[in-house]
């Protein structure tokens, strides 16, 4: 009788053991999937930011003269007077 419960109290403790090594390796798994995302999120931001900052850069310079010539040059097509302009025409 003795014997019978010993053995069954290492099988208890053995299977305990496994179920902790298997939910521990689970959870690595998860943590390290959850450490990726982190990581993606961060260079996320950082771009994010980045653009953010040359948005701002564009937004303080879009009143200038210089700006709005470029924006004229190469959206509308606009040109100063007498100014030449030349074309190159690739058949």
């Amino acid at each position: 009788m003795k014997n019978k419960s010993t053995l069954f109290k290492k099988i208890i403790f053995i299977a305990i053991v496994i179920y902790a090594i298997i939910t521990f390796i689970k959870q690595q798994k998860i943590l390290n999937t959850y450490a990726t995302q982190a990581e993606n999120l961060k260079t996320q931001i950082a771009e994010a930011k980045e653009n953010q900052d040359q948005l701002n850069k564009e937004k303080e310079n879009v009143n200038s003269p210089e700006y709005i010539e470029a924006i004229a040059r190469e959206k509308l097509d606009m040109y100063l007077p007498n100014e030449r302009v030349y074309v190159d025409n690739e058949n």
